[in-house]
């Protein structure tokens, strides 16, 4: 019930040895620096040049950094680039005004780091994930494809394991995220007030986890509104939503949805045929 497998489809997934071995799901999390150690390729050395700060746009495509011949058309959804009339199948976008903290930081295909957002490594970006202005990645990030760290939202020692969206004004820390979709000023709470690591307790049986610092466990298919909170140590199942202005603890099994009425949670099923998403 509490394994990753519960919560993801990790079939043929490139991080699917973060969670090797493990009974719990959680137990993923302390894995997490070694394992993007191994993981990690860097490849923006050449882009930083030493500096912080990217002085001007440049694309990276198929091992080169281009900094000239170029344009950038944004007219559709996604950004496509053009040397001449080739078009770059591929090819990420590093805007100037990109701060990138130091050289332990590599990115897929097709990735755009907007301006002002600030990465520090370790940090792995996959194929097509969106970095846009204002985010801030501080670390330990191991993020799949087709991602998106928005606008304002800060992530910290977390994983997003592929479409997984957190659009604008969340906080991501210490936490694993399937393919979800966060809204507006999401916050997955980390860290407890009182001093003690996080202890689950679910279905009459309490699971001393160990973890000082531990946010939230979000299963492929969870949405949650906006400004809505999780506490350290929550467990969302599969297709979970949670709704705006709601608050969220504990452990809750796939297809539920969570309100708040007069203060008061209220847990409801999916409607029939909802269940899967």
């Amino acid at each position: 019930m509490l394994t990753a497998d519960h919560f993801f489809n990790l079939e043929n997934h490139p991080f699917k040895g973060l969670f090797a071995g493990t009974d719990y799901v959680w137990e993923a999390l302390p894995r997490l620096k070694p394992f993007i150690k191994e993981f990690l390729n860097p490849n923006l050395q050449e882009v930083r040049n030493g500096q912080t700060v990217v002085a001007e746009t440049v694309i990276l495509y198929e091992g080169e950094v281009i900094k000239s011949g170029f344009t950038i058309d944004t007219e559709g959804k996604r950004p496509v680039v053009k040397k001449g009339e080739t078009v770059l199948e591929g090819a990420s976008i590093i805007y100037g005004g990109s701060y990138l903290m130091d050289d332990l930081i590599q990115i897929g295909r097709g990735v755009v780091i907007e301006p002002a957002a600030l990465i520090k490594g370790p940090a792995v970006i996959g194929d097509g994930t969106e970095v846009r202005h204002g985010a801030y990645i501080r670390g330990d990030a191991l993020i799949g494809d087709d991602c998106v760290v928005g606008h304002t939202t800060e992530m910290k020692s977390s994983v997003m394991l592929g479409g997984s969206k957190a659009g604008h004004f969340a906080y991501i820390g210490d936490s694993i995220l399937g393919r979800v979709n966060l809204g507006a000023g999401t916050k997955l709470a980390n860290l407890k007030m009182i001093d003690s690591p996080v202890v689950l307790k679910i279905a009459g049986q309490v699971y001393e986890t160990g973890l000082r610092k531990f946010g939230a466990v979000l299963g492929d298919g969870v949405e949650t509104g906006c400004n809505s909170v999780t506490a350290p140590g929550t467990l969302l199942g599969k297709n979970v939503l949670l709704y705006p202005n709601g608050t969220a603890r504990g452990y809750y099994p796939g297809g539920k949805i969570i309100k708040v009425r007069q203060n008061q949670e209220v847990l409801d099923n999916l409607p029939d045929g909802k269940s899967e998403r």
